[in-house]
């Protein structure tokens, strides 16, 4: 299947990064590192998304280290994995920002950057959503799945923002840069108490205080995971109430995408329809959430990669069309259908609730990972091909040199 057509690769030529950063521990605490002392570490020889790519597999082994000690998501883990969770997402986040310097100093930005960083971005959401999941002691269950649902649609919305403004904008709390070091940091406490179920502890009652007759019950007795997610879903709703302003905003300025102030909303459709047939389906399916929540997130997590992936293209190449369809939603639709049947007595279950059914479930994990690949390689196949580049090393080497000349 061909993501990009032919008609539309001149408008590469066109891109030019646009990004705003409010954060002020951005400004003054890790912009400053970057620049003056991590970016050292990294030869004038290495390409930008080789760096990307180097960061995101302190990831990947870490979410291979949860799997294998922790798989239920529910269990202790040796401190040394939670401290090298810690330590490996914070090398991501510093991978992830030092592939934007090295692109600079080497005279390498492009449309091909921004497109491997946010693909790398919206795979790198998934993996820490269980590795998340299992530092909390989450357990297959509602709370992994309302983690997914804050990281997956914020993703998501960010991406649908930066469509419609040209902007990528980070607000003074943000996810890539606030929520990322809370993360770390809730790692490496993790690592320093010894277990994670220490974070299913009563948090005023662990903290010492005492039980006031003005406190209620529920909120004295509320656990520390469920206060990060209560404090997560308020960031959540702050950050989806400054994307949809910003979309306003630019909706007023001259020659935007659409003039109707309806069709950006229109547009959020796709999560909007995957997260209604998320809950659905595991409502229907109860082996899967209790047994099985694992490889389901992943494949949800790739659904949302894949739409983001579209939406990033859209935006490189200043389609006026915002790509709604999302194919991957197809099968899970499907399972919908087939499950709701015998519940509203229409219809037959063909896969039941055992073996078929789970089999079904890692089918459209593998057609998912089957097309997201064809996706990646095919995008990042034509950009190469068109603007004369490599992915993973400089093809070729801009020197002071050939500038002079």
């Amino acid at each position: 299947m061909v993501y990009i057509r032919q008609k539309d690769l001149p408008k590469l030529h066109q891109y030019k990064y646009q990004g705003v950063d409010h954060s002020l521990v951005s400004k003054y605490i890790l912009k400053p590192f970057y620049g003056n002392v991590a970016i050292k570490f990294f030869p004038m020889s290495m390409a930008p998304n080789a760096i990307t790519l180097s960061g995101f597999a302190f990831v990947v082994i870490n979410f291979l280290t949860v799997l294998w000690y922790n798989p239920t998501l529910d269990q202790d883990m040796p401190p040394w994995v939670y401290a090298s969770m810690a330590v490996g997402l914070f090398l991501y986040q510093t991978f992830d920002a030092l592939d934007g310097q090295q692109a600079r100093r080497t005279k390498q930005s492009g449309p091909l950057g921004e497109l491997f960083d946010h693909g790398v971005d919206a795979l790198n959401v998934v993996l820490e959503v269980v590795l998340f999941a299992a530092t909390m002691n989450l357990g297959q269950g509602w709370k992994t799945i309302a983690v997914l649902f804050g990281c997956a649609f914020t993703f998501y919305v960010q991406t649908w923002e930066e469509y419609y403004t040209q902007t990528l904008t980070l607000g003074v709390v943000s996810g890539p840069v606030e929520g990322v070091l809370t993360l770390c940091m809730t790692y490496a406490i993790t690592a320093y108490v010894g277990r994670g179920s220490f974070w299913a502890q009563s948090a005023m009652k662990t903290m010492g205080i005492p039980e006031y007759p003005w406190i209620p019950k529920v909120v004295y007795e509320m656990p520390f995971n469920e206060g990060w997610m209560y404090f997560g879903a308020a960031i959540l709703t702050f950050n989806l109430i400054q994307c949809a302003i910003n979309v306003n905003n630019a909706q007023k300025k001259p020659a935007p995408h659409t003039k109707d102030h309806f069709s950006p909303l229109w547009n959020l459709a796709p999560a909007i329809s995957t997260w209604i047939a998320v809950p659905l389906y595991l409502w229907l399916q109860p082996t899967i959430l209790y047994e099985h929540i694992v490889p389901f997130v992943v494949y949800v997590g790739i659904i949302n990669a894949y739409s983001v992936g579209k939406i990033i293209v859209a935006h490189l190449v200043k389609s006026k069309k915002f790509p709604i369809t999302n194919s991957l939603l197809i099968p899970l639709w499907v399972g919908v259908a087939d499950s709701i049947g015998p519940k509203l007595g229409l219809w037959p279950s063909v896969l039941g609730s055992g073996v078929y059914q789970i089999a079904f479930m890692f089918s459209c994990l593998g057609l998912a990972v089957g097309v997201h690949g064809s996706f990646i390689y095919d995008c990042i196949t034509t950009v190469c091909d068109y603007l004369d580049i490599w992915c993973l090393t400089i093809k070729h080497p801009k020197t002071d040199e050939k500038k002079d000349l």
